[in-house]
């Protein structure tokens, strides 16, 4: 099986808030293994979500349990504008 039909891809809204997380996360100097904690997550799984080669992402439960612990809003982590629809990747 091909790795790149294995693997679904992210979208860029999706990509998106995932780096506004990372940006969130490396102000407060905040590892990729305390997200993990806070999400009762592998560090492995939260690199995955950072990649943009692995589908995983996280959702809106994830969001507002990390801006109750970041000290933010969740709606810190989603982009000022939005992104036109895209087809099914």
């Amino acid at each position: 099986m091909n790795l790149q039909i294995a693997m679904t891809k992210k979208t860029k809204f999706e990509l998106a808030v995932i780096q506004k997380v990372k940006d969130i996360r490396i102000e407060k100097e905040l590892t990729q293994r305390d997200i993990a904690a806070i999400l009762n997550f592998s560090e492995g799984f939260i690199g995955q979500i950072e990649s943009p080669l692995h589908s995983s992402k996280y959702n809106l439960n994830h969001l507002n349990k990390l801006a109750l612990e970041m000290g933010c809003s969740p709606k810190d982590f989603l982009p000022d504008t939005p992104y036109p629809e895209e087809e099914n990747l």
